[in-house]
């Protein structure tokens, strides 16, 4: 499979021309990249297959739009977030995004973390603990939140992706962070409350 930003290039260069079946290998080679934003974004695993396909669709209409400005990851991780932000999704997908690769079968870390027994129940427990204060957040907190702590965005990439000035990036960033802090407290409380009530009562 071709990786890279110049292969990227080839296989749109490609597609433009007329094979549109190599958009596949580009689905293919991002699928999993994005998917865990989308899942975090919603917290909602098959919301987040939807967005994710509705994604491909989008950035496969708009493909001559992609100008190379950017590398092909970015243009479609803003595609992302701006379609998970904005709630529009399509109900009735038209394009098959690959030929090898299942989308629908793209899990949560947590649920995939399920079948693997060298991953601790620990692990589990704690996204699934991160996952519900992301999800008592607004969208906008969320999403900035989201781009910077998990995904490693800078602060004028998120001000470029989500179209709002660095200082209002900076301003619900401090907000989300506050906001999580309390709300995974209260959570981390509640779970350890719940373990030793059930330990009492066994």
């Amino acid at each position: 499979m071709m990786t890279g930003c110049h292969d990227d290039q080839s296989l749109i260069d490609a597609c433009r021309s007329g094979n549109t079946e190599v958009f596949g290998e580009l689905v293919t080679q991002y699928q999993d990249r994005l998917y865990p934003t989308l899942f975090r974004l919603t917290g909602c695993a098959d919301e987040a297959r939807d967005l994710l396909q509705d994604t491909f669709l989008r950035a496969f209409e708009k493909l001559d739009r992609f100008q190379g400005e950017s590398s092909f990851y970015t243009w479609i991780y803003r595609i992302a977030i701006n379609l998970a932000l904005s709630g529009k999704r399509r109900r009735k997908p038209m394009l098959r995004l690959s030929a090898g690769a299942n989308p629908g079968g793209i899990d949560p870390p947590a649920e995939a973390s399920e079948t693997d027994p060298s991953i601790p129940l620990q692990k589990q427990e704690r996204e699934r603990i991160i996952q519900d204060a992301l999800n008592d957040l607004a969208p906008d907190h969320r999403a900035v939140v989201i781009m910077k702590e998990f995904d490693g965005l800078q602060y004028d990439e998120i001000s470029t992706t989500l179209k709002i000035p660095v200082g209002t990036v900076r301003s619900r960033l401090h907000r989300a962070r506050c906001e999580l802090r309390e709300r995974l407290r209260c959570l981390v409380d509640e779970e350890a409350h719940v373990r030793q009530t059930t330990q009492h009562s066994q």
